[in-house]
């Protein structure tokens, strides 16, 4: 159970318990999320990556094709179980731990990943450890997706029900924001690229009904009856919208350079 005063008002939550929809459900970057990374000449040819908040293992399960050798990290055990069964057959190294709490050789890596999962970080202890794992002139890529509900009524809805049964939840209501460096990485790390771009993102009715149960508001906070009780709600109002739709993201890449 992770509890942080700046999220949900300070109520705790359980990505382990949304694992079974997060696996089914979260796996929707693009290609496009991917290639950006690529491009820019990280994840690639042989590079050694830590994925850090790995989750089901998305980033380095879908990156793999690239030819780098991943190892990611996540605080949740349930997690790393289904990163582990969906990564079967790829040569991908996967550990249960926090952060906070990794233990890597100084300069093992050449890119050190977090996607989706910054904001639930101690930076002040992780910036440091991130520096120390990183090769010579290493990166740190920050990656984020949200969707965009005042540009999309079906996902201003859908936040709706979630506030509706989880009133602390704090993750709806995006909008784009521009990319600023960390506060704590300030002497350990510089700019290097700051990128924010748009992504239409398709759905049917099922697929965006789990997309909605696996956020944090839902399936790791509530109880069954309560998650039973938002479903049958959120599945009655996606009835009365196309089976197949799409909706509005932006998508972010803060990445950081490493500092000798």
């Amino acid at each position: 159970m992770i509890t942080n005063k700046n999220i949900d008002g300070g109520k705790g939550f359980d990505w382990g318990l949304a694992s079974a929809d997060y696996a089914k459900y979260r796996d929707i970057y693009p290609d496009e999320f991917y290639k950006r990374i690529v491009d820019l000449g990280y994840c690639k040819n042989g590079q050694s990556v830590l994925d850090l908040g790995t989750g089901t293992g998305v980033l380095p399960r879908n990156m793999y094709k690239y030819g780098a050798k991943f190892v990611g990290t996540d605080i949740s055990e349930n997690q790393i179980k289904y990163a582990k069964k969906l990564s079967e057959g790829l040569d991908i190294d996967y550990i249960v731990s926090s952060a906070e709490r990794l233990a890597f050789p100084k300069e093992s890596f050449d890119v050190v990943t977090a996607c989706q999962c910054f904001m639930y970080f101690d930076k002040k202890i992780i910036f440091p450890k991130i520096h120390k794992f990183l090769k010579e002139n290493g990166h740190f890529l920050i990656l984020f997706m949200a969707w965009l509900p005042f540009e999309s009524e079906i996902a201003m809805k859908s936040e709706d029900f979630v506030l509706k049964y989880n009133p602390a939840w704090s993750g709806g209501r995006m909008t784009r924001y521009a990319l600023k460096t960390p506060e704590w990485s300030k002497g350990l790390f510089a700019v290097e690229n700051a990128i924010t771009y748009d992504m239409d993102i398709s759905f049917t009715r099922e697929s965006w009904n789990g997309r909605m149960k696996a956020c944090r508001g839902i399936d790791a906070s509530l109880s069954p009856s309560e998650i039973a009780e938002f479903e049958k709600e959120h599945l009655a109002y996606l009835k009365t919208v196309p089976e197949k739709f799409t909706i509005p993201h932006y998508a972010t890449i803060l990445d950081l350079k490493k500092r000798s």
